[in-house]
């Protein structure tokens, strides 16, 4: 894992002040929490700090997210500079592009996906680009390996994509009009590529007896509710033995006379 520290001082703001918004969001995260344990609160509020600061964490905000929690300051810099969703850095105002390079991002393009953003950002990861606008990195999987190559943007992820379609996903961005997340081909969420492979029946033909197979839909929308089933781990319990009859009867003791 790379050596991760706080930007050079020259990069640190003076100040740092939570909104009135995100304070009082903030407080309702601590209630959640009983007296004595409000640090449990304290990665989504440094999460809402990095939003309200511009994409990234600084020194200045940490302090103020140790103070809130009346938690010392080198705990909080402990998390900011352990998990990587933290940004140390200025980044891009407009987006900070997080590509993919795992294996099955790497497979299906991501190589090409890191192109586009050398040649439209910078050459280097880690570095705003001329604007101010843009930054980006490479990182590890972010869990859509079925729609790879993919990239994360903020919190959102678009998905299934190349060169053309991430140069449309920038221009969104620089424009204020950014695309809808997920998968930018025809498909839905993690669905098959070529359509559904199961679960194709029409709920009518099984009501009337007839054989599955029918690619009419799919047997349930997203808008249905899914209904509750047993439990698939739920193991059948034998039926319980019946009490045994006295012994003494069949099997008096010896010398009973009766």
């Amino acid at each position: 894992m790379a050596v991760r520290r706080l930007a050079p001082k020259e990069k640190q703001p003076a100040s740092f002040a939570f909104s009135a918004e995100n304070l009082t969001w903030a407080k309702a995260q601590i209630a959640k929490y009983p007296p004595g344990r409000q640090a449990s609160a304290v990665i989504p509020i440094l999460w809402r700090v990095q939003e309200q600061h511009e994409g990234w964490v600084s020194e200045v905000a940490i302090r103020a997210v140790a103070d809130l929690l009346e938690m010392p300051y080198i705990r909080v810099l402990e998390i900011a500079t352990f998990y990587t969703m933290f940004q140390l850095e200025p980044v891009g105002k407009k987006a900070h592009v997080q590509v993919c390079g795992t294996t099955p991002c790497m497979l299906r393009g991501s190589k090409d996906l890191i192109e586009v953003c050398k040649n439209r950002i910078h050459h280097d990861p880690f570095h705003v680009s001329a604007d101010g606008n843009f930054s980006w990195e490479e990182v590890e999987c972010l869990g859509a390996c079925v729609n790879a190559p993919m990239v994360m943007i903020w919190k959102d992820t678009y998905e299934d994509l190349t060169p053309e379609s991430l140069g449309k996903v920038l221009d969104g961005f620089a424009s204020g009009n950014p695309p809808k997340p997920g998968p930018q081909i025809d498909r839905q969420f993690a669905a098959p590529v070529t359509g559904l492979t199961s679960l194709t029946s029409d709920a009518d033909n099984d009501n009337k007896g007839k054989t599955s197979g029918s690619t009419n839909g799919p047997a349930l929308t997203d808008s249905e509710p899914k209904k509750q089933t047993e439990s698939a781990n739920a193991q059948e319990r034998p039926a319980p033995k019946p009490p045994m009859g006295d012994a003494s009867k069949t099997n008096p003791p010896k010398g009973d006379k009766s």
